[in-house]
């Protein structure tokens, strides 16, 4: 093989194809990244860890030789990204050797026969049913944009920690025309509903798990709000396909699915709430951050006064031998009664962080009972208060 490549758009491939290759492996051909010419005179690049797998095809490439390749990631990334004076850069292999050579520099990388690199079904064979494998039983296409923002708004939510594996991911649900998605780390709880299309095939209700790595290498791949996304998904796996229709095919990621059950969720969420709280979005963020500068590991709840009579919240912190901070904020809007609760801060401006609305409503029920952000008529986040007795 030998293909002339630009090495800021091989860079950019390898850099998010990385992301993928396995960290601590027995198998060393999984620290590594697959190159190959494809019959379109483009390069497709692909990386697994056995539970994800990405392949980017990428343009901007002179094949004047075809072939594949297994080459080491991590020393391909570091050599392409210091060759940073080159405009392009060379790769030839022969055999398992790879040669790349820069104007000044030549480097030799020993890999693996691209044999012994696993086998990654393409899109379409697991929509009809690759080998013995079933059909897919959902295949449906979200707007990236629309795919985007549920992820957006529900991934920092997702539990990070290991012993509770069946959140440690997030559930998409799709019935019909709606497409959610939820995340828990057990303390809150984040959940966006978007409207798409009817489904290629299945349009009956499907849910999934997915885990949380294989959602924030998708985002990365999504430029384009309109550029359309294939998802197919099957009993274990779920699939996207970045691309296709009448554009050129940029990305395809494979993931198992999570097992276990998500929790029962809609049973989280506050229902009939007393107090109901309008506010700007901005201004509480700010309130909120600055409150947070004195609160410290024993201390981590910022205190939040609600008082009807003025319209008014009072955000206070304190840290013992460090300080404490008090902040008033003018709100929106007031219904119910006067109300003291605390919450930690980072959740709170977690999910400000992923609100394009300016105005935010919070509605409680109280001071031992969970909050609840809404946002328009999609975004719900869910979140446990800090007992300070």
């Amino acid at each position: 093989m030998k293909v002339v490549c630009d090495r800021v758009a091989l860079l950019d491939a390898i850099n998010l194809t990385a992301g993928v290759v396995a960290n601590r492996t027995p198998r060393p051909q999984l620290t590594c990244v697959r190159v190959a010419t494809t019959d379109a005179g483009e390069l497709a690049i692909s990386a697994t860890d056995a539970e994800i797998a990405l392949t980017l095809v990428m343009g901007k490439v002179d094949v004047q030789s075809p072939g594949e390749a297994l080459i080491p990631a991590d020393k391909l990334r570091q050599i392409v990204s210091a060759e940073d004076n080159e405009p392009t850069l060379t790769i030839e292999t022969e055999g398992d050797v790879c040669n790349i050579r820069g104007a000044d520099a030549h480097f030799i990388l020993h890999g693996f026969p691209a044999s012994e690199f696993p086998d990654i079904p393409d899109f379409e064979a697991i929509v009809s049913g690759a080998g013995a494998a079933k059909p897919a039983k959902a295949v449906f296409s979200p707007p990236a944009g629309a795919l985007t923002q549920l992820i957006v708004r529900t991934l920092f939510a997702a539990s990070r920690e290991t012993s509770r594996y069946a959140v440690n991911g997030v559930l998409m649900k799709r019935d019909g025309k709606s497409l959610e998605m939820v995340a828990t780390d057990g303390r809150r709880l984040a959940l966006n509903r978007t409207t798409v299309k009817s489904g290629d095939k299945g349009d009956g209700a499907v849910s999934c798990i997915i885990p949380s790595k294989a959602l924030s290498t998708l985002q990365k791949l999504m430029d384009e709000p309109d550029e359309p996304v294939q998802v197919a998904i099957t009993d274990n796996q779920a699939v996207f396909r970045v691309g296709g229709d009448d554009a050129p095919v940029r990305a395809t990621l494979t993931t198992n699915l999570v097992e276990g059950t998500f929790p029962p969720y809609e049973e989280v969420i506050p229902r009939d709430a007393e107090i109901k709280i309008a506010f700007d979005r901005d201004v509480m963020a700010s309130a909120v951050k600055r409150a947070a500068l004195l609160t410290n590991e024993e201390s981590r709840g910022v205190r939040m006064a609600f008082h009807k009579s003025d319209k008014q919240l009072e955000l206070s912190s304190r840290a013992p031998e460090m300080g404490e901070a008090n902040i008033r904020v003018d709100l929106a809007s007031y219904e119910g009664d006067d109300i003291e609760i605390g919450f930690n801060p980072q959740f709170i401006t977690d999910a400000l962080k992923v609100i394009d609305e300016p105005s935010v409503t919070l509605e409680l029920k109280g001071s031992s009972k969970p909050g609840l952000i809404r946002s328009g008529s999609d975004f719900t986040y869910v979140v446990m208060p800090v007992n300070f007795s």
